[in-house]
């Protein structure tokens, strides 16, 4: 009877499978957003260029990100690290087809969660507008570009005056890290 019954969950399961990949199939923006999570997944080196007003680079240091499912085809959780600004890092990136959105959250030490929000299917996510420490405002705009197998490259933006103008804040490039194998 376990044998039949678990047969049985296994076929639903299987079922319920094709349709949810046939629905992201004929769905481009959803298996767009979908493709960004999977191509996020794994280890990756980060170059960060932090940039003047002018787009020169300002200071460059090194990190990495990594990111594994949580569940799959939906949400990946990640960590990222940049020793040399002892700053350190949890994500959550995730499709919300109800309102179709890809999303990204990110906490750090100072517990400030940031949001970003883009369209599905697409590679720029903004933030909500924010306080900052004068008393203005201010937004945040990120746009994966570049990407290629194992490389792809990010720009965040920073806006004063409610996404009328942007300008230049980081540069990262991420380069796949070689698979590590786990010492027994």
């Amino acid at each position: 009877m376990y044998r039949g019954f678990h047969g049985a969950a296994l076929a639903a399961l299987a079922w319920l499978g094709v349709i949810g990949v046939a629905r992201a199939d004929g769905d481009e923006a959803l298996q767009r957003s979908v493709e960004q999570l999977r191509t996020s997944i794994g280890h990756w080196h980060v170059v960060t260029e932090f940039l003047d007003e002018d787009g020169s680079v300002a200071k460059s240091v090194n990190g990495s990100y990594r990111f594994e499912w949580v569940v799959p085809d939906r949400v990946v959780s990640g960590r990222s690290d940049i020793p040399e600004l002892k700053q350190s890092a949890g994500i959550l990136f995730y499709v919300n087809e109800k309102d179709r959105l890809i999303e990204m959250v990110s906490v750090a030490a100072d517990g400030r969660l940031w949001i970003m929000r883009g369209a599905l299917g697409d590679e720029v996510r903004t933030t909500p507008e924010y306080k900052t420490r004068d008393g203005g405002s201010g937004q945040l705009r990120f746009t994966r570009f570049n990407v290629a197998e194992d490389s792809f490259e990010s720009r965040m933006e920073y806006s004063e005056d409610g996404g009328k103008t942007w300008k230049p804040g980081n540069h990262q490039t991420f380069r796949r890290a070689g698979m590590q194998t786990a010492k027994p």
